[in-house]
């Protein structure tokens, strides 16, 4: 009987776990996302105003901003660093890829900041803090709906992963 007790508890246990981890993809999202935002500024700041070079202003904004978000501006101005004749745009394009692999991020997301990295260090600083500015005002739209889809979806997975662990606690036993 105590080993029954054991079993359901651990069970239990093991299906709320898989309800709040769902939960926390969809919680990290907007997190991710403002923390981009922030770092996005950041390198505004540094290209319009302190007219930073771009593989130091990236590593500038690496070193200030959220550690969320923080590997993939030090992935870019590593990539421009170690390769000749490479891009900016598809340093950013490199860095973004490898970012998105470990991230909460939605396709969506990704492809604005794809779409930003196409003119990253291919026009002047007035330019790119239009796009810039363009980028951040995406980016604010996908906070807005992440942090909609996390309050609606967060919940559900929460009492999704307790409920199915009580259900499948009492089929089992």
């Amino acid at each position: 009987m105590v080993i029954k007790i054991i079993g359901a508890c651990m069970t239990l246990g093991a299906c709320a776990t898989m309800g709040f981890t769902w939960a926390g993809i969809y919680e990290k999202r907007p997190r991710q996302l403002v923390s981009l935002g922030q770092g996005l500024q950041l390198l505004e700041t540094e290209i319009l105003y302190g007219a930073t070079p771009l593989p130091e202003a990236m590593e500038q904004v690496a070193l200030n901003c959220s550690p969320e978000v923080s590997s993939l501006f030090s992935c870019t101005a590593a990539e421009l660093r170690k390769m000749e004749g490479v891009t900016a745009g598809e340093a950013w394009e490199r860095a973004v890829a490898k970012f998105s692999a470990h991230s909460a991020l939605s396709q969506k997301d990704q492809q604005i900041l794809r779409r930003f990295g196409v003119s990253l260090g291919a026009t002047d600083r007035e330019d790119q803090a239009k796009h810039l500015k363009v980028a951040l005002s995406q980016i604010r739209l996908a906070v807005a709906e992440a942090e909609a889809a996390a309050k609606k979806n967060a919940i559900v997975y929460k009492y999704l992963g307790f409920l199915g662990g009580l259900l499948l606690v009492l089929i089992l036993y």
